[in-house]
């Protein structure tokens, strides 16, 4: 039976039966109350006008839940491996309340990790609140909407600053191996509104001295002689060096840390012996 499906997986059903598999699936789609409306008067429409984009739009649609869906579970899975489930305190974590809500909020927001890195960041998240407690819940869950917020260039500066503090922006720019473009360019804004968010998001911050208590100092600004400088601040400055906040720090440990994994899994494919046509073991 497997050889009479062709390489490129199931055949579309017959038109009459797909339509009705379309048709089921928006009526499904319209049990949203919000959308109810929209989805019957555009099923009577598609299945009498477009009905083939209808299929392709419903394919693609399908195949993308399923896209979704996979890397989820691969992403439990990974947690799973990384986390001792016989120490018991972790155990209950993991079963709790409070650390199941932080999982479906990762997943409920899972559009928003549209890339590996980012995906990582989530199983790192997860995998360290339930394994430490080094913060509270609410700040993990902030964690998570930087996830959906920012982008991989602005966790590559957050990195930048985490390995090198008191590092400037120009510094930055340079690691990140991008030629410095004039000052009016679509670049330089790009990179002041990176710092902007940054900044008013709470995960960075001009480097500041403090006493003894952690009570922040004020600068104090030398008064200039002479003529001043015309030009504005440069988006690329040299001079003010950038330091991560308490939550950019934690930000760091609970995303970018990996903790080893404590059981290896191999697919049973990868391990099945190669055989030939009529199912005898052939040499690798």
């Amino acid at each position: 039976m497997a050889d009479d499906v062709s390489a490129e997986g199931p055949e579309k059903p017959e038109n009459e039966s797909w339509k009705k598999v379309a048709r089921g699936a928006l009526q499904v789609a319209g049990a949203v109350p919000f959308a109810g409306g929209l989805f019957s008067a555009a099923a009577g429409y598609w299945s009498e006008r477009e009905q083939d984009r209808l299929n392709d739009f419903l394919k693609q649609w399908i195949a993308m839940l399923e896209d979704e869906l996979r890397e989820k579970q691969t992403t439990i899975a990974e947690i799973a491996m990384r986390l001792d489930l016989h120490d018991e305190e972790i155990a209950e974590r993991v079963t709790s309340d409070d650390y199941q809500a932080l999982v479906k909020k990762a997943f409920r927001d899972w559009a928003g990790t549209e890339s590996a890195t980012k995906q990582e960041y989530v199983r790192n998240i997860l995998t360290n609140a339930a394994s430490a407690r080094l913060t509270s819940d609410d700040v993990v869950r902030l964690f998570l909407e930087w996830l959906h917020s920012y982008s991989e260039l602005h966790f590559a500066v957050v990195a930048e600053i985490y390995n090198s503090d008191g590092i400037t922006r120009g510094e930055i720019w340079d690691r990140l191996g991008k030629g410095r473009p004039r000052e009016n360019s679509a670049e330089a804004d790009l990179y002041k509104l990176l710092f902007r968010d940054l900044s008013t998001g709470g995960v960075v911050r001009q480097h500041r001295q403090t006493d003894y208590a952690g009570n922040f100092i004020k600068k104090k600004r030398p008064k200039r002689a002479g003529s001043t400088d015309p030009r504005m601040k440069s988006a690329f400055d040299d001079e003010e060096g950038y330091e991560l906040t308490a939550l950019g720090q934690q930000f760091v440990h609970y995303a970018m840390t990996e903790i080893t994994p404590k059981i290896e899994y191999h697919d049973a494919a990868d391990d099945a012996e190669p055989v030939d046509e009529e199912g005898e073991k052939v040499d690798a």
